[in-house]
C-alpha cells in the first residue's frame, strides 16, 4: 500500500525533546467498492466537482435554460382554417384562410434577451456552486489533515504520560517521593487518554464529511498533504479588485440584469399584435373563386399591460437593492477572514518563535529534574501540560488560516495559493 509522509513542521517536536521524524500516515475509511490510495487536495476537489448532485443539477439548469432560450426565438405558427357555408353541394360556399400573427413592439427581441440572460445567471449559479463546494472540501480536507496532527500529537503525549506514570511508580516503590506523585501521573496519563480519543472522533468526522463531499462510495486510505504549510493571500489590492467578479456578486447582478429584460419584455406587451388573414372563397353557385384578404388588431381598451409592467419594474428595483446589499455585505465578509487570516498567521509566527521553544525547553528541563530528583512530579507535570497547551495552540492557529483562506475562496471564487 502507498505510504504518503506527512513532514512534521518545528512546532510539532517531540516531547522529549527530539525531533519527531514524519511518519506515514494512513486512514482507512469503511469499506466501500473503490478506494483512493492517496488523496490530494487536487483529486479531492476534481471528485467533487465530477459527482456533486447539486453540480450536476445546475449544469441541466444551463441546458434547460439554453433550451428556453432557442424556443424565445420561434416565431408564431401560421393558422390554416376552412369553414363551409350551406351544405348543400350547389348552393354551398367555402373558404379558406391562411392567418399568420405578426409581433410588434420588439416583443420577441426582448424574449431573446430574457433567455440571453436566464443563461448566464444560470452559468453564474453553477460558477457559485463551484466555488462553494470547491471551498467546502478544501476545508474538510485540511480538517482532517489537522485531526490527524492532533491524533499523533494525543498518542505522543500519551507516550510521554505512560512513561512518568511508570517512572513515578519507581520512585514511589523506592520510597523517594509520596504515592500522591503516582496517583497524579496515573490522572494525567487518563487526561492525555481522553484526548487521544476525542481526537481520534475528530478526525472520524472529519474524514466522513472529506468522503460525502468527494463521493459517497470511496473510502479514504491516506490523506497527501501538509497541514503545517499555510497557504498565501494576494494583497489586499487584488482582493478588492476580485470582489466585483464574485461569484455571488457576479450573480446578483445578472438577476438584476434578467429583470430588467423581463421589465422590457412587460413593456414591448403593450404594444398589441396584428394577424394578417389571405385565402379564396370558392362560392359555388356563381361556379367562381374569389380571394378573401383580412387583418385583425386587438383593441386595447382594457388590459394595457400595466399591472404586469408594474410588476416587472418593482423586481428589477427591488434586486438592485438586493446587488447593493449583497456588495456590502460581500466586502465586509472579505475584510473580515482577510483579518482573521492576518491574525491567525501572526499567532502561528509566535507560537513557531517565541512560546513553542520555551515550552519545549521548560519541560525538558523539568523532565531531567525530575528524573535526577531535583523536581517534584507536579512541576514536570505543570510542564508537560503547557507544552500539550502550546502545540494545540498551534494546531488551532493553523485551522483558523486555512478556514479563513477557504472563506476567502468561497466569497471571491478564487483558491489562495498554496506553497
Amino acid at each position: 500500500m502507498c505510504r504518503v509522509f506527512v513532514p512534521l513542521a518545528f512546532a510539532l517536536t517531540v516531547f522529549a525533546g527530539a525531533n519527531v521524524l514524519a511518519q506515514p500516515v494512513a486512514i482507512t475509511a469503511a469499506s466501500s467498492q473503490h478506494s483512493l490510495s492517496a488523496l490530494t487536495l487536487a483529486s479531492a476537489v476534481q471528485l467533487a466537482l465530477e459527482n456533486n448532485p447539486e453540480i450536476s443539477a445546475a449544469r441541466r439548469e444551463i441546458d434547460a435554460a439554453q433550451g428556453a432560450r432557442t424556443q424565445a426565438g420561434a416565431y408564431q405558427n401560421p393558422t390554416l382554417s376552412l369553414e363551409v357555408e350551406d351544405v348543400r353541394r350547389d348552393s354551398r360556399t367555402t373558404t379558406v384562410v391562411l392567418s399568420q400573427p405578426f409581433e410588434l413592439g420588439g416583443k420577441r427581441a426582448a424574449r431573446m434577451a430574457v433567455a440571453e440572460r436566464t443563461v448566464d445567471l444560470a452559468g453564474a449559479q453553477l460558477a457559485t456552486r463551484q466555488a462553494g463546494l470547491r471551498a467546502s472540501v478544501t476545508a474538510a480536507f485540511f480538517a482532517a489533515l489537522i485531526s490527524q496532527e492532533r491524533v499523533r500529537l494525543a498518542q505522543t503525549a500519551l507516550e510521554l504520560a505512560r512513561t512518568g506514570s511508570q517512572t513515578a511508580g519507581k520512585r514511589v516503590a523506592s520510597g523517594k517521593v509520596s504515592p500522591v506523585e503516582e496517583t497524579r501521573a496515573k490522572v494525567a496519563e487518563a487526561n492525555v487518554r481522553l484526548e487521544l480519543v476525542q481526537a481520534q472522533g475528530e478526525l472520524l468526522t472529519s474524514l466522513q464529511e472529506l468522503r460525502a463531499l468527494t463521493a459517497h462510495s470511496v473510502a479514504i486510505e491516506v490523506l497527501d498533504g501538509n497541514a503545517l504549510v499555510l497557504p498565501r493571500l494576494p494583497a489586499q489590492e487584488a482582493l478588492e479588485a476580485r470582489i466585483d467578479n464574485a461569484p455571488a456578486l457576479r450573480q446578483a447582478h445578472l438577476d438584476m440584469q434578467r429583470l430588467g429584460a423581463l421589465a422590457d419584455l412587460e413593456n414591448a406587451r403593450r404594444m398589441p399584435d396584428i394577424t394578417v388573414s389571405a385565402g379564396v372563397q370558392r362560392a359555388q353557385d356563381q361556379g367562381r373563386n374569389q380571394a378573401v384578404i383580412g387583418i385583425s388588431v386587438p383593441l386595447p381598451f382594457f388590459d394595457t399591460n400595466r399591472g404586469n409592467l408594474a410588476e416587472a419594474l418593482g423586481r428589477q428595483y427591488k434586486a438592485e437593492d438586493e446587488a447593493r446589499a449583497i456588495e456590502l455585505r460581500l466586502r465586509a465578509d472579505v475584510a473580515a477572514a482577510r483579518q482573521r487570516h492576518g491574525t491567525a498567521s501572526a499567532e502561528v509566527a509566535v507560537l513557531q518563535s517565541e512560546i513553542l521553544p520555551g515550552a519545549q525547553s521548560a519541560f525538558d528541563a523539568a523532565r531531567k529534574g525530575f528524573e535526577l530528583g531535583k523536581f517534584d512530579y507536579l512541576e514536570a507535570l505543570d510542564a508537560q501540560r503547557t507544552l500539550l497547551q502550546a502545540r494545540t495552540q498551534h494546531l488551532r492557529s493553523v485551522a483558523d488560516v486555512h478556514r479563513s483562506a477557504t472563506d476567502l475562496d468561497r466569497l471571491l471564487g478564487i483558491p489562495a495559493s498554496i506553497p
